[in-house]
């Protein structure tokens, strides 16, 4: 089983990614008919109090990783994917911090369904002049 412990050790946005992509296909049924329940529980006070705290504990950045900052479309996304019945039966995994972590909304369709093209791409430490080569 995967958890935050151990995607932080990860050294490498990237290699974060891998670690969490899930391979799924567009359309294919994750609740289906049942997907009210799933709105229920994004939408519960309890849940949208506690995903705060998983906001401050990854300081608000992409797969908790610094230098990777959110700024608007932030996931708190389900390392180990729930079902309608983690949520009926109120699993101890939907409220686990070892289960949860901070994506940017493409950064959750890529772990879900796709790859790295919908990553942003790697930072570029800028030094002076390094855009005016004849300024060097």
């Amino acid at each position: 089983m995967r958890t935050y412990s151990e995607l932080i050790t990860i050294p490498d946005y990237y290699d974060r990614f891998e670690y969490l992509k899930l391979g799924g296909r567009v359309g294919a049924e994750t609740f289906g008919y049942d997907r009210w329940l799933n709105q229920i529980f994004y939408t519960s006070k309890e849940w949208l109090n506690f995903r705060w705290k998983i906001i401050e504990r990854d300081n608000a950045c992409d797969l908790a990783f610094k230098g990777y900052d959110i700024y608007k479309g932030l996931v708190v996304h389900h390392i180990s994917p729930i079902t309608k019945e983690d949520i009926i039966n109120r699993a101890p995994k939907l409220f686990d911090p070892e289960n949860l972590v901070c994506v940017a909304v493409l950064t959750h369709k890529a772990i879900h369904y796709g790859d790295r093209k919908l990553l942003p791409k790697p930072l570029i430490i800028r030094t002076k002049n390094d855009t005016c080569p004849w300024k060097s």
